[in-house]
């Protein structure tokens, strides 16, 4: 089961649902048309929350989906904004954390809560694009995945209109190869979908990893068997560069990714394992540089990073002689 830390969770709700956690898998639900739970983890976000929220509204809800949003202990505006938000709309159910318990609680403590055995995780900060949800399900669906992410990451400050670069994937099935051949990968963006019995599976995400919870997160669920896609030509909008989860985070990260992967050293080559022992304050800063190679998979595929310099100059270049 998911790791737990015995916080004490206040949870608000119109329809008065109870804490899901301890009931059985839903084995029999038609994926295909069950619902999805959104779940959203907030901190200190009461100037970006109600705009993550509206991208899930427009286009991406459907009949059966929900929202769960966990307050985890906001000192801003947050609760009283999610509480506004709730008042507005009776899929949306709040959870509220009496103390800051870090990102990975949150996400863990909404995944537990969700009434749908699909799951997708949205951070408080950014927003997905009309439609691409529910094109993303019927891939994950279709392809007998139980993760799936957009092919890409549009990155943007404070205007979404203004994309300073992109991440882009490689296409199809993502193995732990690929999530260990550099830092570009679907796992380290957090916001994709993934089933609850994959949650289950691979323990939840990690509550010691800080800002690497989603990427440990993501590591553990396919080292524990999930199958991983990536949906081909569709994307979300990732903010950065104002005071993210990401940049408040600070410490060992090499550290913190060793203590995520240990338990799955013997999934890798003995070199890149050994190597990956005596580096333990490099190894994960360095993935670009030395790739980690699991055992009858060999070298992964890493993402690409495109800055619209890099676009121009290929414009340029294709229709110089034209």
């Amino acid at each position: 089961m998911p790791e737990r830390t015995g916080r004490l969770a206040l949870i608000s709700s119109k329809s008065g649902a109870e804490t899901l956690a301890g009931k059985c898998d839903s084995v029999n639900i038609d994926r295909k048309t069950s619902g999805i739970t959104f779940i959203i983890p907030a901190y200190n976000c009461a100037g970006t929350i109600q705009q993550a929220v509206f991208s899930i509204t427009n286009g991406n809800l459907k009949e059966g989906d929900d929202i769960v949003v966990v307050n985890d202990g906001s000192t801003d505006e947050t609760r009283d904004m999610i509480a506004r938000i709730e008042e507005q709309h009776g899929f949306i159910r709040v959870i509220n954390h009496q103390v800051n318990n870090g990102g990975a609680a949150a996400r863990n403590t909404a995944a537990e809560n969700s009434s749908n055995e699909t799951i997708f995780c949205l951070d408080s900060d950014n927003l997905l694009i009309p439609g691409s949800v529910r094109k993303l399900k019927e891939y994950m669906v279709s392809s007998g995945a139980d993760v799936a992410a957009f092919e890409a990451l549009h990155y943007f400050q404070d205007n979404p209109q203004e994309i300073t670069h992109r991440w882009v994937f490689k296409r199809g099935i993502h193995t732990l190869s690929d999530c260990l051949a550099g830092a570009q990968s679907p796992i380290a963006s957090g916001n994709y979908m993934y089933t609850k019995a994959s949650w289950k599976r691979a323990g939840g995400y990690p509550e010691f990893a800080g800002a690497l919870d989603a990427w440990g997160f993501g590591l553990r669920q396919i080292a524990s068997g999930a199958k991983m896609t990536v949906l081909p030509e569709y994307y979300y909008l990732h903010r950065y560069g104002h005071e993210s989860y990401w940049i408040r985070s600070s410490g060992e990260r090499d550290r913190i990714a060793f203590r995520v992967l240990e338990p799955f050293l013997h999934m890798i080559e003995d070199e890149d394992a050994e190597y990956i022992r005596n580096n333990r304050d490099s190894w994960f800063s360095n993935l670009s540089k030395h790739a980690i190679r699991i055992k009858n998979e060999g070298k992964g595929v890493n993402g690409r990073v495109i800055s619209p310099s890099f676009v121009k100059r290929i414009f340029n270049k294709l229709t110089k002689n034209i």
